[in-house]
């Protein structure tokens, strides 16, 4: 007979995500992160993400229940059975992008984003980028409100209202795409093989101000910032078997 699963239960600080956390410890005997099988977390995306980041110093698998809005990233939220949804879900493997960024004083950041990593502009002035991939110029100058990369997680999320591509999970690509590109104006971003590394260059960085953002680190005032996905740092959500993660990707893409 095979063990119950050890759950950790998480939840955002909301009412509603500590109340349904409290109902659920009723039923199901809780243990610590670091004691857990599996992390159930409750609450919406952005409490998916904190909880992703945490899980990457004990790499536990992360059951998802929705108590925000969108919820692409969680599963429904129930009560009953979720033993039973666990042993039965779908696993999904993300793997994070690794972002440095150099200031124009010459400090050094670096930060890892689950969804993707933006470069966004800091004033009314537009941005202007230099772009290579792998060490080769690809556009010398772009003038835009910004830039990101995006991973196939992502591609779903700030990537998709950017109207760049959304990217089955194993397709192997990340997506580049510009946020209201003005020079050249109907460049609409490009798809790289995850192994690229890209890196932007900010033209006029002391007059065109331009900040870096990895999930949840900000880095202002840049002056060059590389991001190359992390392939070695692996990530696990589970998705009830009914509604995977490749279900969810393919049902968007024909979403009204």
């Amino acid at each position: 007979m095979t063990a119950q699963p050890r759950l950790a239960l998480v939840a955002a600080d909301r009412p509603d995500a500590v109340a349904a956390r409290r109902a659920l410890e009723q039923r199901y005997a809780g243990v610590p992160v670091d004691d857990a099988d599996v992390i159930v977390a409750l609450g919406g995306d952005g409490f998916m993400l904190e909880t992703l980041h945490a899980a990457l110093q004990v790499r536990k698998p992360i059951f998802g229940m929705n108590m925000g809005s969108v919820g692409f990233l969680m599963n429904d939220f129930e009560e009953d059975g979720l033993v039973e949804r666990i042993a039965q879900a779908s696993p999904t493997v993300v793997h994070p992008l690794a972002m440095r960024a150099v200031t124009v004083t010459g400090e050094e950041r670096a930060g890892l984003a689950i969804n993707e990593v933006s470069l966004l502009r800091q004033t009314r002035q537009s941005a202007k980028l230099a772009i290579s991939v792998d060490d080769r110029v690809r556009m010398n100058e772009l003038i835009c409100d910004g830039i990101l990369v995006a991973t196939p997680a992502g591609s779903t999320a700030y990537n998709l209202s950017a109207h760049g591509p959304v990217v089955p999970l194993g397709a192997g690509v990340l997506a580049l795409t510009p946020i209201s590109a003005f020079r050249p104006r109907r460049w609409r971003g490009a798809l790289l093989p995850h192994t690229a590394s890209v890196t932007f260059e900010i033209l006029e960085a002391d007059k065109r101000p331009v900040s870096a953002v990895a999930d949840d680190v900000e880095v202002r005032n840049v002056a060059r910032v590389e991001v190359a996905e992390r392939r070695d740092l692996a990530l696990t959500m589970l998705f009830d078997a009914h509604r995977s993660y490749e279900e969810r990707v393919l049902a968007e893409q024909f979403a009204s």
